[in-house]
């Protein structure tokens, strides 16, 4: 998983609250774990609109996407995050995720940072303002920089942790390799063992 410490992008606007799993997108497009093509997948439907904030410049090079209350409800769907993360979405700001959403995008590396609804209209005003604008996240220091404003955010010690280190569930795990080397060695030879693949 790639690290994150500090992230600089084009934010886009999304002002729609609720915006749900099967939105980000449609589950015909949820089938293996093949993640080529997900990028074109992102909210398949909305983007058949050419008024549709991604289909527009300079949101279609964005890396910051700028939520509604509640982005990432409904359910779990580890598609939903990837489809982000193959756009090119690096950070997801809005004042609630679902919970769900929540846990798949820390495990996969896309950071969401949740910001109060006055915070979020203030960042909107700016894209308004100047759209192209670019946004600063943090994660170190937990600050989201947009034009003159700053505000700060908290994430999960161990979420924020596993995002700096760059750490999935794989590398957590292997770091208990020398324990779990020395619990094998202890156990009988008759049960069961599970042999160590690198890759």
């Amino acid at each position: 998983m790639e690290k994150f410490d500090e992230h600089t992008g084009v934010a886009a606007p999304m002002k729609i609250a609720d915006v749900d799993t099967d939105q980000i997108i449609p589950v015909r497009f949820c089938s293996g774990v093949d993640k080529t093509g997900l990028d074109a997948a992102l909210f398949a439907d909305w983007r058949e609109s050419p008024d549709f904030v991604l289909n527009r410049r300079p949101f279609t090079a964005a890396t910051v996407l700028v939520a509604g209350e509640n982005f990432g409800c409904g359910s779990s769907r580890e598609w939903a995050v990837w489809a982000l993360q193959a756009y090119g979405f690096r950070v997801v700001l809005a004042p609630r995720f679902g919970d769900i959403f929540t846990g798949n995008s820390f495990k996969n590396g896309l950071l969401l940072v949740e910001l109060e609804q006055g915070e979020i209209d203030q960042i909107w005003k700016e894209i308004d303002a100047d759209p192209g604008v670019e946004v600063t996240v943090d994660l170190r220091e937990q600050l989201v920089r947009a034009g003159d404003h700053t505000f700060g955010f908290t994430v999960d010690p161990s979420h924020r942790q596993r995002l700096l280190d760059g750490a999935d569930d794989v590398d957590l795990t292997l770091r208990y390799a020398a324990d779990i080397d020395a619990y094998e060695a202890r156990r009988r030879p008759s049960l069961p063992t599970a042999t160590r693949v690198t890759v």
